[in-house]
């Protein structure tokens, strides 16, 4: 893995960027530094989280259908610093501390003129193989992106907190999508980053009790520091499918990705629940137990990215209702890549692991 040893200064020409080659190829290299053109603001990249797509694109070349077609520059949890604004483009001043907002919707489509920006029938999402050309993402020193997608943090909010912001703005929507949940009890399968973060989205929503399952004890233990009441470790003592369908929660959201997820979920929730599909499952045709669904009469949705919850997510960051800090696990230098990913793949060492784009010698 190539890399240069220092973050991209006012003058330099190139830049540092996390770039997907294909299945197994990362790379860490040069690339020239984006200039903003009218309409545009050029930010300085402090952190970025690895999320579960950055790694099946690093992993296998793809994420579900959206395969690999030419080097993509990876991320879209990402905060820094204005750089620069285009001519004639107002802007935050240079230095202000900023969130991106990943999603670039078409304002023209059906989904759209609904107000559900994120199902937009023409969206690109940064760091993502969906479109072609690909949208390139943010693991960069520099990344230029519409004004309007560059949103100040609050006054108090530091930048290694505010990385949350992303994943936790897909967990803020996921809880919307569950309607009110106040006092109920809920279950959550899956406590990975997305699904410690719905507990702690949850719990700010006023949840009356949260259970939360997973396979290895390390994210349960981040999942009870935000807020779970109680973790039941899959394949552990006492977790058989009796012990998890006594359960009888009015409402269950499904956050790990995995069928076996959906499966307790379905049977998790009470006659007449809700459940929330958030995690993405592996590409193709899912098998439901569609009989228990029915005869239960339960409620199933969906709930996909975020759309304005990003903006509630940093007020909600900057004011403490979401606690969030224990769901970073590692930070490291951006010329430790390849680390940071392996850590970021095995969810019995790590929970959240951010990638830390400054200059050693200045940070």
């Amino acid at each position: 893995m190539n890399a240069t040893n220092s973050a991209t200064s006012a003058t330099s020409t190139t830049m540092r960027a996390v770039v997907a080659h294909g299945a197994g190829d990362l790379r860490l290299e040069e690339r020239p530094v984006p200039q903003p053109g009218p309409g545009e603001v050029a930010v300085d990249i402090r952190y970025g989280g690895i999320c579960g797509s950055d790694l099946h694109y690093w992993r296998h070349g793809a994420v579900g259908d959206f395969r690999l077609r030419e080097p993509l520059v990876l991320g879209h949890e990402i905060v820094g610093r204005v750089r620069a604004a285009g001519p004639g483009t107002p802007a935050p001043p240079p230095g202000t501390p900023v969130a991106v907002h990943p999603l670039a919707s078409c304002g023209a489509c059906r989904q759209c003129a609904a107000g559900r920006r994120n199902t937009c029938l023409d969206t690109g999402y940064l760091g993502s193989a969906a479109r072609d050309p690909h949208v390139q993402g943010g693991f960069a020193d520099v990344l230029v992106v519409p004004a309007e997608r560059v949103l100040p943090l609050p006054a108090g909010l530091d930048l290694r907190l505010a990385a949350l912001a992303e994943p936790a703005a897909v967990a803020w929507h996921a809880v919307r999508r569950a309607g009110d949940v106040r006092g109920k009890r809920v279950l959550v399968t899956g406590a990975g980053p997305i699904g410690c973060l719905v507990v702690a989205a949850l719990r700010a929503a006023g949840a009356g009790e949260i259970t939360v399952t997973d396979v290895h004890e390390a994210p349960l233990a981040v999942a009870k520091q935000v807020g779970a009441d109680s973790t039941v470790r899959i394949g552990g003592p006492a977790t058989g499918k009796d012990a998890l369908e006594e359960l009888a929660a009015d409402i269950a959201i499904e956050s790990s990705g995995n069928p076996a997820g959906l499966r307790t979920c379905v049977y998790g929730v009470d006659r007449g629940g809700l459940v929330v599909g958030l995690g993405l499952l592996p590409p193709g045709d899912t098998p439901v137990a569609a009989n228990a669904v029915i005869t239960r009469e339960l409620r199933l949705v969906g709930s996909f990215r975020f759309d304005t919850e990003l903006a509630e997510v940093l007020r909600a960051l900057a004011d403490g209702r979401l606690p969030v800090d224990p769901v970073v696990t590692s930070v490291l230098p951006v010329t430790r890549t390849g680390e940071a990913f392996e850590l970021a793949a095995d969810p019995a060492r790590s929970c959240k692991v951010l990638l830390d784009f400054a200059d050693p010698t200045t940070a």
